[in-house]
């Protein structure tokens, strides 16, 4: 019976290192790849913080895990996407079917430091997607509102409620996802791109979303003939967003990758694509 109980206790401290270790932001060339950087570590490839980001303090034994419960209400995730006047099936159709290239050279620093402040309001974009994406927020003192210690977020990928609180392990929770991943763009035309286009597409709001830690685990770099999200009713807005990005810096898709998202949109005809995402704007000194 003790060697029953000792057994069972390992494989759950097992699981939990696999766990963490799922949600790892910077990946060797040739290593496994991830669709995103969480929203706890802004780390660079190379384990070099993001000069533009200021550090998040160590959790305190005050700081407890995030709590997720089912939830219907709405999201603040959604309410700044700018949509298009162009039907996401018709620019489906105009985007180029090719395989994918390889994976040789892909490293997470091609695409520049993780996260940066491309836009110059005074905040990096990391902690940009989480006042974006969150409600009912507070901010560190003396950070212009800019470095988010809890929220609230419903996921998109799942309907869940998720309580936010900054912490190295509780920010897990909360992670932001590039909806065309990182290496999806590397194999479908990022190869080809200067330093600064690359370092702008990892940072364009309208392919960044604060979603759940577990669904972002699970897609890792997968594209939507791998991957959807469990809410069935975001899968429309989801491959709208994937195809207007691609749309966007011109990448390609497979043929797999297209019938997919075009079984989607078959429940949403009239589905459009998007323009933008924006991020809160830039205040005095700062947001």
């Amino acid at each position: 019976m003790l060697a029953h109980r000792c057994a069972a206790a390992l494989t759950a401290a097992l699981l939990a290192t696999v766990t963490l270790s799922a949600c790892e932001t910077t990946t060797p060339a040739g290593g496994a790849v991830s669709s995103s950087d969480s929203a706890a570590a802004p780390v660079a490839a190379g384990g070099k913080a993001a000069s533009s980001a200021p550090a998040a303090p160590a959790p305190t034994s005050s700081e407890a895990g995030a709590a997720a419960t089912p939830s219907t209400s709405g999201s603040a995730t959604l309410a700044s996407l700018v949509a298009s006047s162009e039907k996401a099936t018709s620019a489906l159709a105009a985007l180029t079917v090719k395989g994918k290239a390889a994976m040789t050279g892909y490293d997470r620093a091609q695409y520049g430091a993780a996260w940066s402040d491309v836009d110059h309001n005074g905040c990096d974009t990391r902690n940009d997607i989480l006042d974006r994406d969150l409600t009912d927020k507070t901010y560190r003192e003396g950070t212009h509102s800019c470095i988010v210690t809890t929220g609230t977020i419903v996921s998109p990928y799942t309907g869940s409620t998720i309580t936010f609180q900054r912490g190295n392990v509780t920010s897990l929770e909360v992670q932001i996802d590039h909806v065309v991943a990182l290496a999806n763009s590397w194999v479908t035309g990022a190869q080809t791109w200067d330093a600064a286009t690359r370092k702008a597409f990892a940072n364009d709001p309208l392919n960044l979303l604060a979603v759940d830690g577990a669904s972002n685990s699970q897609k890792l770099a997968s594209d939507a003939s791998a991957w959807l999200p469990k809410s069935k009713a975001f899968r429309c807005t989801y491959v709208a967003l994937q195809i207007s990005v691609k749309a966007k810096y011109g990448l390609t898709v497979t043929g797999a990758e297209r019938d997919a998202m075009a079984k989607v949109l078959d429940s949403c005809p009239d589905q459009t694509t998007y323009d933008s995402h924006p991020v809160p704007a830039v205040k005095q000194g700062g947001r």
